[in-house]
């Protein structure tokens, strides 16, 4: 290795480093070059370029020059190395990417140019960018795209560019698979791994895969491979599949977003400020039915959450319903991390465990409301309260109630929803508006994620009960 010192007694006191090349993705040949030189020039050793660890689950990259001045020995030891990095399974050699330009704060073309693609570039990527120009141009590509002749999909942007990318990913799925899109009862899984670059706000997924919100971090977990299978639900009305998906919020969340969405024109951080203290001034509870099918835990498994076993032991495809007027509605696969809530939105469930978490919080003081709220943000235990109940499901039905008797105006209450009567849905950061049923669907493993599993860091602290 280089030394810092030119004095050569040095080299007898260096200490032996062990390389592991599993943490290794890239090895090139350095040169010694003159000004304006791009080709050739004195061959001085070979540069192996590595993925290191940090605290916060945080990755940085880092270079180990090795010195030989035989050209036989550094071609010798480059070739060896480039055998054993292509023999790693997972790694990708050819990426389509979508960057949105539009993400948070226009911050994503700057995000891939500066910090994503020098890295794949080092690691001998190769990569087709589109840089989206409207909502749906990711997802009207993918249903054109060839999939085959790419290793993977990557999205650089906030949850909303992930949430079609992934939509479209598995759209093409099931029309490459000959399957009918408007209604999927059983999806096929995507073919290739979807990576997730964070340029947005909350960036839900990405601290989820990642716990932290850190281009480069996730750029090395696409370059060195690393794949996590995740469960997916299907959103969809008795006519028509909505969307693909990890979550959704029906009431306080997704009228939030729903008024949010009517004020584009403020800034992003602002605009989400006023909708949510808004929405939080003039809160009032949806009158809905929501049906459920518990998940179904085998017997051997039943030491692990005695209480789940015993409320849904003999209750094998027998839905359970639920009405009231309830301020808000949460049905998530995943435990949805952000900065918000460190601990996650749904910290009960797991990445691919099969199976969504089903929150509802009944109608109650504003007082009591803000209380759980702000649980999100603490370790405290955001569902111990009266008023919110919790399930382990793997279908949901939700079917809002339209108020009768009243205007218009009451009935569309920050003109959230239209006069004949739709429904907002927060569908992992975005909007869709439907008057009719929604059920929902679990599919486990449906895609993979470039990314690890951090259920495990989360788990200790994740206590709460899921009765």
């Amino acid at each position: 290795p280089s030394l810092s010192t030119g004095d050569s007694s040095m080299a007898l006191q260096a200490q032996e480093e062990i390389i592991e090349m599993k943490d290794v993705f890239s090895v090139k040949l350095k040169r010694r070059r003159f000004v304006g030189q791009k080709k050739g020039g004195t061959l001085l050793g070979i540069t192996i370029f590595k993925c290191l660890n940090k605290e916060e689950n945080k990755l940085t990259d880092c270079a180990i020059h090795l010195n030989n001045l035989s050209e036989d020995h550094c071609y010798s030891w480059f070739r060896h190395l480039k055998e054993i990095l292509n023999g790693f399974q997972n790694r990708p050699k050819c990426l389509k990417v979508f960057v949105n330009p539009n993400s948070h704060k226009r911050e994503a073309t700057h995000v891939y140019y500066e910090q994503v693609a020098p890295l794949f570039k080092l690691a001998d990527i190769k990569t087709d960018v589109t840089v989206t120009e409207y909502e749906g141009h990711a997802l009207s590509v993918l249903k054109e795209c060839e999939l085959q002749a790419f290793d993977g999909v990557v999205c650089v942007g906030g949850d909303g560019s992930v949430s079609e990318v992934a939509h479209g990913l598995l759209l093409k799925a099931q029309i490459d698979a000959g399957k009918d899109t408007d209604y999927v009862r059983a999806p096929v899984k995507a073919p290739v791994p979807l990576g997730v670059i964070p340029a947005g706000t909350t960036n839900i997924l990405a601290h989820t895969l990642y716990g932290i919100k850190h281009a480069v971090t996730a750029t090395l977990h696409i370059v060195m491979g690393h794949i996590q299978p995740v469960d997916v639900c299907t959103f969809s009305t008795p006519r028509k599949l909505l969307r693909f998906g990890f979550s959704a919020m029906f009431g306080f969340g997704a009228r939030t977003l729903a008024l949010a969405e009517k004020h584009r024109w403020m800034p992003s951080n602002q605009r989400k400020d006023f909708a949510f203290i808004k929405t939080l001034a003039d809160l009032k509870p949806e009158e809905c039915e929501v049906s459920f099918l518990p998940l179904q835990i085998p017997q051997e498994d039943s030491h692990e959450n005695d209480r789940i076993t015993l409320l849904y032991l003999g209750s094998k495809d027998q839905w359970h319903k639920i009405q009231g007027h309830f301020l808000s509605v949460s049905i998530m696969a995943i435990p949805c991390l952000c900065s918000m809530a460190p601990r996650g939105l749904a910290p009960n469930t797991r990445l691919n465990n099969g199976s969504m978490a089903l929150i509802v919080v009944q109608n109650t003081s504003r007082t009591e409301f803000i209380k759980h709220l702000k649980r999100y943000a603490s370790v405290k235990n955001q569902f111990n309260f009266p008023f919110v109940e919790t399930y382990t499901v793997q279908e949901v039905k939700v079917q809002p109630r339209l108020k009768s008797g009243l205007g218009a105006k009451e009935n569309t209450y920050l003109n959230a929803a239209s006069a004949e009567g739709n429904y907002p849905w927060n569908i992992d950061g975005d909007l869709m508006e439907e008057a009719s049923e929604v059920h929902v669907r679990v599919h486990p493993q449906l895609i993979s994620l470039y990314g690890v599993n951090t259920d495990d860091l989360e788990s200790s602290q994740a206590t709460c009960s899921c009765i």
